[in-house]
C-alpha cells in the first residue's frame, strides 16, 4: 500500500536538496540514451501492450480478486487454486510481469539471516525447480549455476559463516572458500583484496517471464483460476454488514465489475514503487555463479555468455507519482552515477574493463520502510490483503510468501511467523507520518547490502515517538534504541549524552554528513560479531540489579483497557489464562490463534472503574482490564484483539492509552528499601504479594503499583501518568541514591530476563510455537471447563505428544552467541538457537532454541536430558549443556522477596 512505501531510482543523481526534483519521465522508446564516455549498444525499453479490451470477460463474481499480475500475484493466485480455492481472478493492468517483476535479476540465494527467509526461500526453489515442471511439463527457466558471496573483510566473512552454520539446520550445502579456492571456481576473478567467499552450489537463477507464465498456466489448469490481461482496476467500493466483519468489494474496472469478499493487492509498484539498475556485459562466462559483493554493492548475474551488473547506492531518487501507464517502460541510465557499480564489477572481474555493454536497464522497485514486505490483512479493513513491496526480493521470495498468504486468506493466519512482514506491525502514527516512510525508506535503500548486526539501530526516521523521560534519561548517557517508532533506552553511557540527530540521508542529495556524531560513533563501535566494547558497561547494568536495584523505563510499552458489559466473557475467549479474578490482581498470559500459535504475552490485571475517570482508571460500566504489551509489538496485539472483538460481536471495547501513562521498572534485592521510603503503601508480602497491584501515591502523584518482574528479581512496576512521569522518576533516583540505585536499559532487560528463562514474543516466542512447546503449559486453563482461542489445538497437542521443544543451553567458554547458531545433539543437527546472550550473574552464554528427533518422535525431557550437545558458530561447534529449568533461581525465591 501507497502509504507505507516510496519510489526511488537507482541509477540518478539527486542533486537538490526538499523540496525533492522529480526524476526524468520514463521512455518507452527504443534506443540509447545521451551517449557517455562508457560504450554501450542500446538501452532497453518496451512498451506495454496496445490492445484496449481485457483478454477475456469479466465474471459477475468470486470467491478472491488478486489485482497485479507480477511474482506475487501469480504465486499467490497458483498456491490459492493449490490450496483449494474454487473461483479465483487475476487482474492485470497490462500483461502478466509488467511493472517490476518483467525487468528484476532474478536471482535466488538461499541463506538469509533469518530462519523464515530461509524456508520461504527454499519453498520458491522448490517451486520453480521441481513443482511447476512436474505439473505443467514446462521449463520455468530455472537455471542453478550457483552463488558466491564476497567478503573484503573479516566481519562480512563471519557474517557467511553465520549463513553457512545456520544452513546446515534446513540441508542448504555451503562452503566457505579461501581466495585460492574462489579463484579455481571463479577463474576470471581478482582475488587481491579477498578475505574469503561463501559458496552455495545449489542456488540459481529464475526467469520472470518463464515463472509467472507457468504459474499461470498451473494455476488455471486447476479450473479454478481466470486470468485477466489488459484490464486496469480503477477503483474498489466496500460494503460492510452493521458490525464491520463481513465486507463485500465491487472492484472496478473500465470493463465491468467484479463481486468479491476478499481482494488482494499485488499491485507492486502499482500501489507505488521504488527503482534499481543494471546493465549486461558480454565477457565469455557461462556456467560462473553469480556473485554478490555486498562490499562494493555489486552484483554479477549469469546470463547466457554475458554477466549483468547492478547494485545500490546511496542517492537514490524517489519517484513521487507513479504514472498508471508505466508497465514495461525504463528510466534513462545516469552514468556517472552507475559508474561506482561498473567500477565494482571491474575490480572484482578485471576482464569487464575491455567488455563492450550489451544493454541497460533502469527500472523502478519497491522498497519499504524496515525492508521487509507488506502482507496480509489490513487492519483497517477486513478482507482485504496485501502482497506488496519486496524491496527487490519479490521473485526470491514469491513462491514461499505466495503460499503463506494463500494460507492467510483461507484459514485466517499463516503456517509461518510472518510477524516481521504483516502489515499490522506498523503503528497508525508512522503510517500517517510521510518524513518517517521517506527516510527509513531510503535508508532501507541503500543499506541493501550491509552486514546485518545484532545491535545495529537505524539513523532514520528517529524522535518520533519519545515518552515522558527521555529527556531526563538522555541527560544521563541514554543511548536509545528504536522500536517501531518508539526511543527506548538501550544503554547508559558512562560519556555522556549521545542524541540522535536529524537523518542526513548518507550526504545525499547535497546533504552535508554530520561531523563528531557521538551516537553514531557509539552505533558503529558496535558492528560486531564477538562481544561488544560495551560489554561491560552492561554487565555492571546487571549485576548492580541483581546485587542492589535498577530502574528501567518501560514507557513505550502498549498500555490498554478492555471494559464494558461483555469484557470477560472477551477476556475468558481472548486470554489462555484464567484473568477473571477478583480486581488487584495481575496474570501473566497468553494469546493464541486458532492453531495454537502464540500471538502474545502480556499481564493482563483486574480494575475497578474509576471514579473520576483517570488515565490509571478509566470509568466503565461492566467489568475492566489493564493490559501491558512490550511496545514494539503494541500494534500488532491491538488489531488481533480488535479482530477477534469484532467476530464475536460482544459489548466491550478496547481503549489505547499507551502515550497517556508512562511505564518505571524498578527491580532488585533492594526495591523494597528504596520503594518503602516513597510509595504510601505497605510492600510485605503479605500486604502486597506478587502478581498483585494497587492504586497508590508517590511524591504526591497518583500512580499504579503492580508486583511484577521481567528480569526475575524483586520488583515494582510503576504506571503514571505521563505528567507526573518526570516527578516520579527524581522521587524514586533520590531515594534509591545511597543505596546502588543505577538506570539500566533493554540490553540489560535481554541479559537478566534469558539468565531467567524468561521468554521474548518473536524471538524464542512465535506464533507458529504452541505453549506447550515452549514451556508455557502453565498460562493455559487446561484444567478448567473455560474455553478460550486455540484450546482445541493445544489440547489435541497434548494428547498426541509435542515433537519440538524450547530447550535452554549453557557453554563453559565464553564465546557470544545471538541465535541462528546450529544445535547438534549426538552428531546430529536437531535445531537451532533463536534467541542467545550473556548471562552476567551466571557468567555463561546462554542460548534457547527449539529442538526435535531426528528419527521423528516425540520430544520428552527424557529426550532432552539424555543427549550430548554442541552449539555451532560460525562453523565452529562448542559443547553445550542442556537445562530443564532456568539455570538462575530455578525456584523462583528471588522474585518473591527471599534472598
Amino acid at each position: 500500500m501507497s502509504y507505507v512505501s516510496c519510489a526511488l531510482r537507482a541509477a540518478t543523481r539527486c542533486h537538490l536538496p526538499p523540496p525533492w526534483r522529480s526524476p526524468r519521465p520514463f521512455s518507452s522508446v527504443t534506443g540509447p540514451t545521451a551517449k557517455k564516455s562508457v560504450p554501450y549498444q542500446k538501452t532497453l525499453k518496451e512498451e506495454g501492450s496496445k490492445s484496449g479490451e481485457p483478454s477475456r470477460p469479466l465474471p459477475p463474481s468470486a470467491e478472491v480478486v488478486v489485482v497485479g499480475g507480477g511474482s506475487l500475484g501469480c504465486q499467490t493466485t497458483y498456491h490459492l487454486a493449490k490450496q483449494g480455492v474454487t473461483s479465483v481472478v487475476l487482474l492485470e493492468r497490462d500483461r502478466l510481469t509488467s511493472g517490476t517483476t518483467w525487468h528484476t535479476a532474478g536471482l535466488l540465494w538461499q541463506l538469509r539471516p533469518s530462519d523464515v527467509e530461509v524456508e520461504l526461500l527454499a519453498h520458491t526453489r522448490d517451486v520453480v525447480s521441481r513443482e511447476l515442471p512436474a505439473e505443467t511439463g514446462l521449463h520455468t527457466g530455472w537455471v542453478e549455476n550457483g552463488g558466491l558471496f564476497i567478503a573484503s573483510n573479516k566481519q562480512r566473512l563471519d557474517e557467511y559463516k553465520r549463513l553457512m552454520s545456520l544452513g546446515k539446520v534446513y540441508g542448504v550445502e555451503s562452503y566457505v572458500l579461501t581466495p585460492s579456492q574462489t579463484k579455481d571456481l571463479y577463474p576470471l576473478m581478482n582475488i587481491d583484496d579477498l578475505y574469503g567467499t561463501l559458496y552455495v552450489p545449489k542456488d540459481g537463477t529464475m526467469d520472470p517471464a518463464g515463472t509467472c507464465s507457468t504459474l499461470a498456466r498451473a494455476a488455471t489448469a486447476r479450473g479454478a483460476t481466470v486470468i485477466i490481461e489488459n484490464c486496469l482496476v480503477t477503483g474498489i467500493q466496500v460494503r460492510a454488514d452493521d458490525f464491520g466483519v463481513k465486507r463485500v468489494y465491487a472492484v472496478e474496472t473500465a470493463h465491468g465489475t467484479i463481486q468479491t469478499p476478499c481482494v488482494v493487492n499485488c499491485a507492486g509498484m502499482g500501489g507505488k514503487g521504488w527503482r534499481g539498475s543494471g546493465g549486461d556485459r558480454g565477457c565469455g562466462c557461462r556456467n560462473m555463479p553469480n556473485v554478490r559483493d555486498h562490499d562494493a554493492s555489486v552484483y554479477l548475474r549469469l546470463q547466457g555468455d554475458a554477466l549483468s551488473v547492478g547494485g545500490y547506492e546511496s542517492n537514490p531518487i524517489f519517484w513521487e507519482e507513479v504514472s498508471e501507464k508505466f508497465a514495461f517502460g525504463l528510466f534513462d541510465l545516469d552514468w556517472d552515477v552507475f559508474m561506482q557499480h561498473i567500477e565494482g564489477a571491474i575490480n572484482r572481474v578485471p576482464v569487464l574493463e575491455k567488455t563492450g555493454i550489451k544493454s541497460t536497464v533502469c527500472g523502478p522497485e519497491s522498497f519499504t520502510a524496515d525492508h521487509k514486505p507488506l502482507m496480509g490483512e489490513a487492519p483497517e479493513v477486513r478482507g482485504f490483503f496485501l502482497g506488496c513491496g519486496f524491496n527487490s526480493a519479490g521473485m526470491m521470495l514469491g513462491g514461499g510468501c505466495g503460499r503463506e498468504l494463500a494460507h492467510w486468506i483461507i484459514h485466517g493466519r499463516p503456517e509461518k511467523d510472518m510477524y516481521g512482514y504483516d502489515i499490522r506491525r506498523f503503528h497508525h502514527s508512522l503510517t500517517d507520518n510521510n518524513r518517517w516512510i521517506r527516510e527509513r525508506s531510503h535508508e532501507s535503500y541503500a543499506k541493501n547490502y550491509s552486514v546485518v548486526f545484532p545491535h545495529d539501530e537505524p539513523l532514520a526516521g528517529r524522535n518520533v515517538r519519545k515518552d515522558p523521560l527521555h529527556e531526563e534519561l538522555l541527560q544521563q548517557g541514554c543511548v536509545f534504541q528504536e522500536r517501531h517508532g518508539w526511543e527506548r533506552p538501550g544503554w547508559f553511557s558512562p560519556g555522556g549524552a549521545a542524541p540522535v540527530l536529524d537523518y542526513d540521508y548518507y550526504g545525499a542529495y547535497g546533504r552535508e554528513r554530520h561531523r563528531d556524531y557521538t551516537y553514531n560513533r557509539l552505533l558503529g563501535s558496535e558492528y560486531t560479531f564477538d562481544f561488544p566494547p560495551h560489554h561491560d558497561i552492561i554487565k555492571s547494568e546487571c549485576l548492580t540489579c541483581r546485587n542492589a536495584l535498577a530502574l528501567f523505563d518501560m514507557s513505550y510499552f502498549g498500555k490498554f483497557y478492555l471494559v464494558g458489559p461483555e469484557a470477560t466473557k472477551a477476556a475468558n475467549w481472548l486470554f489462555t489464562a484464567d484473568v477473571s479474578k477478583a480486581p488487584g490482581s495481575t496474570v501473566y498470559t497468553c494469546m493464541l490463534n486458532k492453531r495454537g500459535g502464540v500471538e502474545s504475552d502480556l499481564t493482563v490485571s483486574r480494575i475497578s472503574p474509576g471514579e473520576p475517570a483517570s488515565p490509571l482508571a478509566p470509568a466503565f460500566e461492566g467489568d475492566g482490564y489493564y493490559l501491558a504489551i512490550g511496545g514494539a509489538v503494541a500494534q500488532h496485539n491491538w488489531s488481533h484483539i480488535t479482530a477477534v472483538l469484532q467476530d464475536m460481536n460482544l459489548q466491550c471495547k478496547l481503549l489505547d492509552c499507551s502515550e497517556e501513562l508512562g511505564m518505571m521498572s524498578i527491580q532488585g534485592p533492594l526495591s523494597r528499601v528504596v520503594l518503602q521510603e516513597v510509595l504510601d503503601t505497605d510492600l510485605s508480602n503479605e500486604a502486597f504479594p506478587f502478581s498483585t497491584h494497587k492504586l497508590t501515591t508517590v511524591a504526591g502523584c497518583t500512580v499504579r503499583a503492580m508486583r511484577l518482574s521481567f528480569v526475575g528479581e524483586m520488583g515494582w512496576e510503576l504506571h503514571v501518568p505521563r505528567t507526573d512521569c518526570v516527578k516520579v522518576y527524581q522521587a524514586v533516583m533520590q531515594a534509591g541514591a545511597r543505596h546502588g540505585i543505577t538506570n539500566a536499559g533493554y540490553r540489560a532487560i535481554d541479559s537478566l530476563s534469558i539468565e531467567k528463562g524468561y521468554r521474548h514474543w518473536h524471538a524464542d516466542l512465535r506464533p507458529d510455537d504452541t505453549p506447550l512447546e515452549a514451556g508455557l503449559a502453565f498460562t493455559c486453563k487446561l484444567k478448567s471447563s473455560i474455553p478460550f482461542l486455540g484450546r482445541e489445538a493445544v489440547e489435541a497437542q497434548k494428547a498426541k505428544g509435542i515433537f519440538r521443544r524450547l530447550v535452554c543451553f549453557t557453554t563453559e567458554e565464553k564465546v557470544p552467541m545471538f541465535g541462528l547458531e546450529a544445535v547438534w545433539r549426538d552428531g546430529e543437527v536437531v535445531g537451532h538457537i533463536r534467541r542467545a546472550d550473556f548471562g552476567f550473574a551466571i557468567d555463561k552464554t546462554i542460548a534457547y532454541g527449539y529442538i526435535r528427533d531426528p528419527a521423528g518422535g516425540p520430544v520428552s525431557l527424557d529426550f532432552v536430558k539424555s543427549g550430548s550437545y554442541q552449539l555451532e558458530r560460525m562453523g565452529v561447534t562448542y559443547p553445550a549443556r542442556a537445562h530443564t529449568k532456568s539455570p538462575f533461581d530455578p525456584d523462583n525465591k528471588r522474585v518473591k522477596g527471599f534472598y
